[in-house]
C-alpha cells in the first residue's frame, strides 16, 4: 500500500509504519511485520517530474512483496531542519527503509544512518557514502546530450535556453551536455540559463521560461522543474521543450520535443531486495543507459531524419561506452582547457562538476 502524507498530516500521526522483516520475494518471511519505506520529497506529488518518477520507481517493489512492505510518502518536505525532524520521526515510528529525495537532505538522513545501523538509506544527488547510506543518481546527462541535438536540429534562431532548479553538479552537468550535443549539430549553438532557486515554483518557472523566449530561445530545457509550468509555457508560445524525469508530452501536444525519462524500478527493487537478505552496502549508485535507468522517450516527429540517425548512433556509443558524453577536447566557459583531447571525464569529476562548457552564456552564480 501507499499512504501520500504533508508535513503537517505526518506531524499529526502516531501511527507506526511496522518493523523490517523477511527475506528476498522468492523465500519465506520471518516475520508478518511489513517493511516500511518512506519516501521524502521536497515538492508536492504531482503527476509528472521527479517526485513522480520516484514514486514510480517504488511500485515494482509494492508488486514483488506485496503487504509485506508499506510505502509512505512525503511530500513537500522542506531541506533542512524540518526535513531532519519528519525524517528522524518516521524511522522512531518504526519505517526501516528511507528514500530521502532531494540533495539536501543529505546531512539529516546521513545522520539517521549512523545512528540506526539497521536502517537502509537511499540519498538522491549525493555523494557521502556509509555501511547502510547509498547516495543514487542518475546520468542524466546521457539523455540531455540527445536532447541538445534535436533542439539544435529543429531550432531556426540556434538560441537555446534552459529554465535550471538550482546551480548543483547533477543539474550544470545536464545543461552542458544538452550544449554539447547541440554544438554537434550546430557548432555555433548557444544555452543561456535561468536558475529559479527552486525545486518548486511555478510562477518563477513561467516567468523563466518566458524571459528565455524574449531573449530568442526557440527551444527551451526544463531542466528538473516537478510542474509542466515550462512546458506549458512553450507550448502556447511556439517553442519546443524538453525535460528531465518523467514524460510531459500529455502537456505540449504539437510543441514537446522529448523526455530523458529515469525509471528508478531496477535500482529500488535490487536495494529492497538486499534490505531483506541483510545484503545491502552503501555504494555510490550512479546510473544511466546502460542500467536501463536513463532512456529518452517520446521523441518528437518533428526531428528530421538525418538528425534522427546521429542521435541514435551517439546513443549506442554512450550505452556501448565507446562514445563517452564528457570526452575531450572540451573548452570550459572562459575558453580554458576543461577536458584534453583524447581524455574523458571519470564519475568523480562528473559528480563534481562546478563550471560551463563554452557555448553555455550564463554565468554560474556565486
Amino acid at each position: 500500500m501507499t499512504s501520500p502524507m504533508n508535513r503537517r498530516s505526518f506531524l499529526r500521526s502516531t501511527a507506526a509504519a511496522g518493523l523490517a522483516a523477511g527475506l528476498a520475494p522468492s523465500l519465506a518471511f520471518a516475520q508478518d511485520a511489513p517493511l516500511g519505506i518512506t519516501l521524502v520529497l521536497p515538492s508536492p506529488l504531482g503527476d509528472v517530474g521527479w517526485g513522480r518518477a520516484l514514486a514510480d520507481g517504488l511500485e515494482p517493489v509494492k508488486a514483488a512483496y506485496g503487504d509485506k512492505v508499506k510505502v509512505t510518502i512525503l511530500e513537500n518536505i522542506m531541506e533542512g531542519p524540518d526535513a531532519d525532524r519528519i525524517m528522524t520521526k518516521s524511522v522512531a515510528d518504526g519505517n526501516k527503509f528511507l528514500v530521502a529525495g532531494s540533495f539536501g537532505y543529505q546531512n539529516g538522513a546521513l545522520q539517521i544512518a549512523r545512528r540506526n545501523a539497521d536502517v537502509s538509506v537511499l540519498h538522491a544527488s549525493g555523494f557521502m557514502v556509509a555501511p547502510n547510506f547509498t547516495p543514487f543518481a542518475a546520468k542524466n546527462f546521457e539523455g540531455t546530450y540527445l536532447l541538445g541535438m534535436a533542439a539544435a536540429a529543429v531550432s531556426k534562431t540556434g538560441k537555446l535556453g534552459s529554465v535550471s532548479a538550482f546551480a548543483i553538479p547533477e543539474l550544470i552537468t545536464s545543461i552542458n551536455a544538452f550544449a554539447m550535443g547541440a554544438q554537434a549539430i550546430n557548432p555555433a549553438a548557444e544555452v543561456a540559463v535561468v536558475w529559479v532557486n527552486s525545486w518548486f515554483d511555478p510562477a518563477k518557472e513561467q516567468e523563466a521560461a518566458k524571459a528565455l523566449i524574449a531573449q530568442g530561445c526557440d527551444v527551451i530545457f526544463s531542466n528538473a522543474q516537478d510542474t509542466p509550468s515550462v512546458v506549458d509555457v512553450c507550448e502556447k508560445s511556439g517553442a519546443y521543450v524538453c525535460n528531465l524525469n518523467s514524460s510531459m508530452k500529455a502537456y505540449a501536444a504539437t510543441k514537446y520535443l522529448g523526455c530523458a525519462a529515469t525509471d528508478w524500478s531496477p535500482f529500488f527493487l535490487e536495494a529492497v531486495n538486499a534490505h531483506f537478505d541483510g545484503s545491502f552496502k552503501g555504494h555510490n549508485a550512479f546510473l544511466g543507459t546502460a542500467d536501463k535507468v536513463e532512456k529518452v522517450i517520446d521523441w518528437s516527429a518533428d526531428i528530421p531524419a538525418d538528425a534522427m540517425e546521429k542521435i541514435k548512433a551517439k546513443e549506442a556509443g554512450i550505452i556501448s561506452g565507446e562514445a563517452p558524453v564528457f570526452a575531450g577536447p572540451i573548452s570550459r566557459q572562459d575558453g580554458s582547457e576543461g577536458v584534453a583531447a583524447g581524455a574523458a571525464l571519470k564519475d568523480e569529476e562528473i559528480v563534481a562538476m562546478d563550471w560551463h562548457v563554452e557555448g553555455v552564456t550564463t554565468p554560474l552564480p556565486n
